[in-house]
């Protein structure tokens, strides 16, 4: 690390500040899990901040929205997403991102720092480290600053700027990816990704919860998450109503007012809960014995946290093509995107009495690590009981110059 700590006797509140944003839901589910480990570890002694730094409106437009545009362009074009995505992960372009960034959004960090004064900062989202730092380093400010990762394999290079003191990386291939980018060994945590707490915290068994439900509690249970976005996702589930073993099914819409009344309208063949929203998804994937959705971040981490096992049936360019290859080479799922495919797998998964089926559970509950955001929460509000000395300041005047080149207010005295 850059920083060095030193211990504060001082009994006063510490104060947390949580920087995320709204591009998918991965990022403010993560922000949101490891606060919620946060008050319940420490809640008496910590003051919690989440912040979305680009819903300031001296974000650039193209930066804010770009949160409410992601669904839309990695969907409907994907080859410009991924020659973007590809061509800003080299080295160079990467630092002229980070330069950018700074610019961009200096002023905005500045007057958050300035306003809520952390103790530290953990960032759940890849645009925020160079900019925080600047700020700090420009305005003498010490406070830790940590970055949780929040995509399994494939991650962006600015994720892993060595601006930042901790780097909570969510799998081994990500630790490799942060060394090769220039972090130190120092800076690595792996924790895994942080997922709701409720999957730790759940003591009911499996058919307690389903009988809960309103369903049966022996009976072989698939649960689908997903939306109209979700290709695929309506085929799967006509071969599971269609497919002839006794399974029941639990589907959640995600919020999909659309697809909840297609689905309302379905003539099902066997016991299914339909739900336009959950608000506790951890509750559904610990009742499932098998888990039907895309390759998001968010809904395959918590899957295996939950120690369930995947059917894949749509990965996203990217991230989510990262997400689909770990899931599928450790064993704990298959990607299927055709009909014929997700016959095929649901009948090698059941047949000799679950045999494969059993084989990917026991795969996932190896992957899962339900207890991420406690482990992340604990070294944060370690970090934020120690005083940081940054040892940062000599790019200080560089940083002046360029703001002050790009008309950038810097101020020094806040």
């Amino acid at each position: 690390m850059s920083a060095r700590y030193y211990s504060l006797p001082s009994p006063a509140k510490r104060r947390i500040l949580i920087l995320t944003a709204d591009a998918g839901f991965g990022h403010r589910s993560a922000a949101n899990a490891v606060a919620s480990a946060l008050q319940e570890l420490y809640g008496s002694q910590c003051i919690l901040d989440i912040l979305n730094p680009l819903e300031d409106k001296r974000a650039p437009f193209f930066l804010r929205d770009s949160q409410t545009d992601y669904d839309k362009m990695v969907r409907n074009m994907p080859e410009l997403y991924r020659l973007g995505y590809d061509a800003s992960d080299a080295t160079v372009p990467a630092t002229i991102v980070e330069q950018a960034l700074v610019v961009f959004l200096f002023e905005v960090m500045r007057d958050i720092l300035r306003n809520y004064r952390p103790d530290v900062i953990l960032s759940t989202y890849p645009l925020y480290q160079a900019p925080v730092r600047a700020a700090l380093t420009v305005s003498r400010l010490a406070a830790p600053l940590a970055v949780a990762v929040t995509d399994l394999v494939t991650v962006h290079r600015l994720w892993f700027s060595t601006s930042v003191d901790i780097c909570f990386a969510p799998t081994d291939p990500v630790r490799d990816l942060a060394l090769d980018s220039g972090m130190s060994a120092e800076q690595i945590i792996v924790t895994g990704m942080p997922v709701n707490p409720n999957i730790a915290r759940e003591k009911r068994t499996q058919a307690q919860i389903r009988v809960e439900l309103g369903l049966q509690p022996t009976l072989l249970t698939i649960v689908a998450v997903g939306s109209r976005r979700v290709d695929h996702f309506m085929d799967a589930l006509n071969v599971i109503n269609h497919f002839g073993m006794p399974v029941q099914l639990i589907v959640a819409a995600g919020k999909d007012e659309v697809l909840f009344r297609q689905l309302q309208g379905v003539d099902w063949h066997i016991p299914v809960k339909l739900f336009e929203y959950h608000r506790n998804i951890p509750e559904l994937l610990k009742a499932a014995d098998l888990v039907v959705c895309k390759a998001g971040g968010l809904i395959v981490t918590e899957a295996l946290a939950c120690g369930r096992p995947l059917m894949l049936v749509d990965a996203i360019a990217g991230q989510e093509t990262g997400n689909a290859e770990y899931v599928v080479s450790h064993g704990a799922g298959d990607l299927t995107l055709e009909p014929i495919a997700i016959l095929e797998m649901l009948s090698d998964l059941f047949r000799e009495d679950g045999k494969l089926l059993h084989e990917r559970t026991v795969n996932a509950q190896r992957l899962g690590r339900p207890n991420a955001a406690y482990d992340i929460a604990q070294v944060v509000w370690q970090v934020s009981q120690s005083h940081a000395v940054d040892r940062r300041m000599n790019g200080r005047r560089r940083l002046i110059d360029m703001l002050s080149k790009n008309h950038v207010r810097w101020e020094e005295d806040i």
